[in-house]
C-alpha cells in the first residue's frame, strides 16, 4: 500500500506548539493520531502511520489521561477540503508533542502524509484535464513499402545491438486510438484493469493538480516573509476569510517541507522487485550502456512528457554532433597536412629573412626576431586555413538542419505520446496563479481595506511591480559591468605579467611569454566564470521572485531570460575580447594607446589572434564541461544528500529496536535531492551550443569535444534523475518551450559572429587581397612582408625605448610591426596606407556576402524540410477519420437499439388493442357516455 502509484507523500517541518484536538475519521482504528477537521478521510482510508494510543501517547510509551497531540493552530488545516483526496497516513509534522498535561516532553521528527485519489476522482480529473487515453479501437500504422522498407529493415538489424532492452521500444505496427477521457464514454476505453489504466505519473499529476487548487480553511499562516504579520484584529479577521491557497502556498510558507511522488522502488539489490526505476537504471542510467539509444518512451512513462522531451532533445543534439565532429576532424587534419606547404608560416620561420620586430612593451622589452614566433605561426595554420570558411558555412547549415530535425522528431513524439491538440489544456494550466502572486494580491486587497468578495478582482499592475523592475534593471546592468571589470582586470594582469616576464634573465622564459600569459589568464577567466555562473543563477532567481510573476510559465520564462543573459555575458565576454578587441586599438610604435596611462594595450601575435582565440575557447569550454557540468553535478548532490541524511538522523534519532528495520520508501525518498527544474540542464547545453556554433571558425574540434561530453552527460543526468533526485511531479508539455527560440537566436547570431571572425580575426581576407591584388607571381610569397610596416627607432617617445637596445647583438635602426601604415621615409609617415582601406573594404564585403548567403541557405533548408513528417500527418488525419467513424457507428447502434425497443413496445401494445373491448358512446369509459 505504501508504494501504490496513486499516492503522494508530503513531508513537513515546523514548530508545533498550539493545540488542536480533533476526532479520528471513519475507517481509522482507535490507536490513531487525530486528524484535522478539513481532512476527514472516508471509508477507504488506511491505518495511520504515526499511531497514537487511546490516551494520546505513542505505542510503547507511558500514556496519561486527557493526553492530546498539540499542534500549532496555523498548522491545524491540511489542503484536503476537496473530499476527493483522502489523507491515508499522517505522522503530523515535525516537533509533535505528546503532552500528558502541560509538560515539556517532545518527540522530534519529520512526519509524512500520504495522499490517495480513488478511481472516481481519477476519472473526474482526467476528464477535466482532457487527458487522452487509449481506447479499445486498434488500427494499423501505415508502413513504408518498397525500397524504404528494405532500408529500414537493414538499419534495424544493424542498430539492434545498440537498442535498449525495453518493451515497446521497437517500432510498432499497431496503435490504439486515443480520445480525451470522458466518464460518459467509459465504454470506449479498456477498463478491465483499473489499477494500470492510469499509470503512476498520471496519478501523481492528478493528485498534485487537486492539491494546488484545493482551498485551505482557517488560513492563519503568513504568506511570505514579513507579509502576514498580525497588525490588528481587523486584518486578522480578513485573513481568516481567505480560502484560496493550496499546497504551493503551504510549501512556500514552510507548513510542509516537501511534496513528492514516490519512486517505484529500489533500483539495485539482489532481492529487489523488478520495477520501472530498476529498468531505467539498468538500460539508461548506467555508464555501461553509453553506446545505446535512450528508452525515451520509458523515461516519459516514469518522469512525464516535459522531462522526456528534454532527454529526447539532448539525444537528437548529441546525434547531430556526430557529422559535425567528423567534418571538424577532417578540417583539422587538412590543416595538419598542409602546414608544411603554407608559405606565410614558412616565411615567418625562415631565419634568413632576419625580420626584426618592435618591442612588445615599453622599456623592459627589447627587439625580437620574427622567427621566434615560428611555432605560433605553424599552429595558427591548423585552424586558420581555407577549409575553415567551408566549415563555418557547414556549421550554419548544420544548425538549421538540427532545428528542423528536432521539430520533426518533436512531432513524432507528440503523435506517439498522444499530445496532439494539447493547447487547450495548456492554456488552462498556465493561467493558474502562483502562491506568491496570490499572497501579494491579498496584501494589496487588505491595504485597500476591500471586502472579501472583491479580493478576486484585485490584481498586480505595473505600478506594483515598478520597484522590482527598477531593481532588475539596475542589478543586471551592475552585474554586466562587474563582468566587464573582471575582464579588464585580467587584461591588466596579462599586460603587467608580460612586462615582468620580459625582465627575466632566462631566455626560455622570455621566449614563452605569450604562451605563459595566455594560459594563466585563461585559467583565471575559467575560475571566475564558474564562480560567477553560480552567483548569477541565484541572483537571477531572486530578481524573478521579486517581480512576482502571475503564473509558473511566466516565472520560468523570466528566470530563463535573466539567467541566460547573465551567463551568456559571463561565459563569452573574454572570448569576444580576444576575437574582436585585442590588437585593434593598440596604436603604433611611438604613439601607443595606454590604460590608466601606464599599461600599454596588448598586441596580437604576428600570425594573428586566431590561435589565442582557439586556446581561450578550448580551455573555457573544456573546463566548464569537466568541472561545472560533470564534477559539480556528481559531487554537490551527493554532498547535499549526505548532509540531509545527517540532519534527519539528528532530528529523529532512531530507537534501539528500530536500528535494524528497513527504511520505508517515503523516508528513503525524503533524503534525496529535491528536483529543481530543468533550467540548469538546458542552460549548460545551450551555453555549449554557443561554444560549438558561435566561434567554430577558430576551433573546428569544438563539436568533437561537445560530443564526448554529451555522451557522458546523458548518462550522468539519467543517473541523477533515477538515483539522486526525488521523483518530480510529471508535467505535460508538447515542446521545449522558450529554449527553442533561444537556440534559433544563437544559430542566427553564430552566422554573424563567424563572418566577423573569418573576416577580422583571421588572415583569410588579407591573404586573398594580397593574392589577387599585390602578388607579383600569383603566389603567397612576400605576404608577411606586405603585412608589416616599418618604424624608425629614433621616433620612440621619451622613456619608451628598450633599456637594452643591443639585446640581439646588433644596433637596430628600423623595426617592423604588424599594421598597414606609411613608412618613416614617406611624406605622410605612419599614416594609414591605402592597403588598409582595400583590406577593410574586402572584409566588410565578405561579411555582407557571407551573412546573406548563409542566412539564405539556412532559410532554404528551413523551407525545404517540412515541420511535420508526411507519415505523421497522414496518421493524425487517419485517427480523426477513425474517430468520426467510431462515433458514427456508435450513434447508428444507438438508433438501431432505440428502434428495436420501439418496435418491441409497439408489438406489445398491438395484442392489447386488438382483443380489448372498444369504448362506445354508451360506454362508461367513453367521455361523456352513460354513467
Amino acid at each position: 500500500m505504501l508504494n501504490s502509484p496513486n499516492e503522494t507523500w508530503f513531508a513537513g517541518s515546523g514548530d508545533l506548539d498550539g493545540k488542536a484536538e480533533l476526532p479520528p475519521g471513519r475507517g481509522l482504528k482507535p490507536r490513531t493520531s487525530p486528524l484535522p477537521a478539513s481532512a476527514l478521510p472516508s471509508e477507504d482510508v488506511g491505518e495511520a502511520a504515526g499511531a497514537v494510543d487511546a490516551e494520546g501517547a505513542p505505542p510503547g510509551r507511558p500514556g496519561a489521561q486527557a493526553a492530546a497531540m498539540r499542534v500549532n493552530e496555523k498548522y491545524s488545516t491540511l489542503p484536503a477540503e476537496d473530499r476527493s483526496v483522502h489523507i491515508i497516513n499522517i505522522c503530523a509534522i515535525e516537533d509533535i508533542g505528546y503532552l500528558p498535561s502541560e509538560g515539556t516532553t517532545k518527540i522530534h521528527g519529520v512526519g509524512f502524509v500520504k495522499i490517495h485519489a480513488p478511481w472516481n476522482v481519477l476519472c473526474r480529473e482526467a476528464e477535466f484535464l482532457k487527458l487522452k487515453m487509449p481506447t479499445k479501437k486498434l488500427y494499423h500504422i501505415n508502413e513504408t513499402r518498397g525500397l524504404l522498407k528494405k532500408i529500414n529493415s537493414v538499419l534495424q538489424k544493424i542498430t539492434d545491438p545498440i537498442q535498449p532492452k525495453v518493451a515497446g521500444h521497437r517500432p510498432q505496427t499497431t496503435k490504439r486510438l486515443s480520445y480525451p477521457f470522458s466518464r460518459e464514454k467509459q465504454h470506449l476505453f479498456d477498463l478491465s484493469d483499473k489499477d494500470s489504466f492510469f499509470d503512476s505519473k498520471t496519478r501523481s499529476t492528478i493528485v498534485y493538480e487537486i492539491l494546488k487548487r484545493t482551498t485551505c480553511t482557517k488560513a492563519k499562516y503568513s504568506m511570505g516573509q514579513g507579509e502576514g504579520r498580525k497588525k490588528d484584529s481587523a486584518l486578522l479577521s480578513k485573513r481568516r476569510k481567505c480560502s484560496k491557497y493550496g499546497i504551493t502556498s503551504l510549501l512556500a510558507n514552510g507548513v510542509y517541507s516537501a511534496a513528492y511522488p514516490l519512486h517505484d522502488g529500489d533500483y539495485e539489490g539482489e532481492n529487489v522487485e523488478f520495477n520501472d526505476r530498476k529498468l531505467l537504471y539498468q538500460e539508461w542510467a548506467s555508464y555501461g550502456v553509453f553506446y545505446k539509444y535512450q528508452p525515451i518512451d520509458l523515461v516519459r512513462k516514469y518522469f512525464g512528457e516535459k522531462i522526456g522531451l528534454y532527454f529526447a532533445w539532448l539525444g537528437v543534439y548529441t546525434q547531430m554532433l556526430i557529422p559535425a565532429s567528423v567534418v571538424g576532424i577532417i578540417v583539422f587534419l587538412y590543416g595538419c597536412a598542409t602546414v608544411d606547404e603554407n608559405i606565410p608560416s614558412m616565411e615567418m620561420c625562415d631565419q634568413r629573412h632576419n625580420i626584426t620586430m618592435c618591442p612588445l612593451c615599453d622599456k623592459t622589452c627589447s627587439y625580437w626576431k620574427m622567427s621566434s614566433a615560428c611555432a605560433t605561426a605553424r599552429a595558427s595554420h591548423l585552424f586558420d586555413n581555407p577549409a575553415t570558411v567551408f566549415f563555418s558555412i557547414f556549421m550554419a547549415l548544420w544548425a538549421a538542419t538540427f532545428m528542423e530535425h528536432w521539430k520533426r522528431k518533436q512531432m513524432r513524439l507528440n503523435y506517439r505520446w498522444d499530445l496532439t491538440g494539447f493547447e487547450e489544456e495548456e492554456e488552462a494550466v498556465k493561467d493558474h496563479p502562483r502562491a506568491e502572486y496570490e499572497a501579494r494580491v491579498l496584501e494589496k486587497s487588505l491595504r485597500k481595506e476591500s471586502k472579501s468578495k472583491e479580493t478576486d478582482k484585485v490584481k498586480l499592475t505595473w505600478r506594483d511591480r515598478f520597484p522590482a523592475y527598477v531593481t532588475n534593471l539596475v542589478s543586471i546592468v551592475f552585474m554586466i559591468a562587474v563582468t566587464f571589470a573582471i575582464v579588464l582586470g585580467v587584461i591588466i594582469y596579462r599586460i603587467s605579467t608580460a612586462a615582468a616576464l620580459a625582465m627575466n634573465s632566462s631566455p626560455s622564459v622570455r621566449s614563452n611569454i605569450r604562451v605563459t600569459v595566455t594560459a594563466t589568464a585563461v585559467i583565471i577567466n575559467l575560475v571566475v566564470i564558474i564562480l560567477l555562473d553560480e552567483v548569477y543563477g541565484c541572483i537571477a532567481r531572486w530578481l524573478t521572485k521579486i517581480e512576482v510573476p502571475k503564473t509558473e510559465k511566466s516565472f520560468e520564462e523570466r528566470l530563463i531570460f535573466k539567467a541566460f543573459l547573465l551567463k551568456f555575458v559571463n561565459s563569452y565576454t573574454p572570448i569576444f575580447y580576444v576575437a574582436f578587441f585585442k590588437g585593434r586599438f593598440v596604436g603604433r610604435p611611438g604613439d601607443y594607446v595606454y590604460i590608466f596611462r601606464s599599461f600599454r594595450m596588448e598586441e596580437c601575435a604576428p600570425g594573428g589572434c586566431l590561435m589565442e582565440l582557439c586556446i581561450q575557447l578550448s580551455i573555457i569550454m573544456l573546463g566548464k564541461q569537466l568541472i561545472q557540468n560533470n564534477l559539480f553535478e556528481i559531487g554537490i548532490p551527493k554532498m547535499k544528500k549526505f548532509i540531509r541524511y545527517l540532519r534527519l538522523r539528528r532530528q529523529s534519532p532512531p530507537a534501539h529496536d528500530e536500528y535494524g528495520r528497513k527504511r520505508q520508501r517515503y523516508e528513503a525518498d525524503y533524503t534525496l535531492e529535491p528536483f529543481a527544474g530543468l533550467t540548469p540542464e538546458y542552460m549548460e547545453m545551450i551555453i555549449q551550443f554557443g561554444f560549438v556554433t558561435l566561434f567554430v571558425a577558430s576551433f573546428p574540434l569544438a563539436p568533437l569535444f561537445a560530443l564526448l561530453n554529451n555522451i557522458i552527460e546523458i548518462r550522468l543526468d539519467a543517473k541523477k534523475f533515477v538515483t539522486e533526485l526525488r521523483r518530480p511531479v510529471a508535467v505535460r508539455a508538447k515542446d521545449i518551450g522558450i529554449w527553442y527560440n533561444i537556440l534559433r537566436g544563437v544559430g542566427k547570431l553564430a552566422v554573424i559572429i563567424n563572418a566577423f571572425v573569418i573576416s577580422f580575426t583571421s588572415d583569410f581576407i588579407p591573404r586573398l587581397v594580397y593574392l589577387y591584388m599585390y602578388s607579383q607571381n600569383g603566389t603567397m610569397h612576400g605576404f608577411v612582408n606586405h603585412t608589416l610596416s616599418s618604424f624608425n627607432v629614433s621616433d620612440f617617445q621619451n622613456g619608451t625605448a628598450p633599456n637594452d637596445p643591443l639585446d640581439l647583438g646588433y644596433e637596430v635602426q628600423i623595426c617592423r610591426y604588424k599594421d598597414y601604415r606609411e613608412p618613416p621615409w614617406s611624406e605622410h609617415k605612419y599614416d594609414i596606407s591605402k592597403d588598409f582601406w582595400a583590406v577593410l573594404a574586402a572584409r566588410l564585403a565578405f561579411v555582407i556576402v557571407f551573412q546573406n548567403l548563409v542566412m539564405f541557405m539556412s532559410d532554404f533548408v528551413d523551407w525545404v524540410i517540412p515541420d511535420i513528417p508526411k507519415d505523421i500527418s497522414q496518421q493524425i488525419h487517419k485517427e480523426k477519420v477513425l474517430m468520426v467513424e467510431l462515433f458514427m457507428r456508435e450513434e447508428q447502434g444507438k438508433q438501431q437499439l432505440l428502434g428495436t425497443w420501439m418496435e418491441k413496445d409497439r408489438k406489445k401494445d398491438e395484442p392489447c388493442n386488438s382483443h380489448g373491448p372498444k369504448a362506445g358512446p354508451d360506454s362508461p369509459e367513453y367521455p361523456g357516455g352513460a354513467p
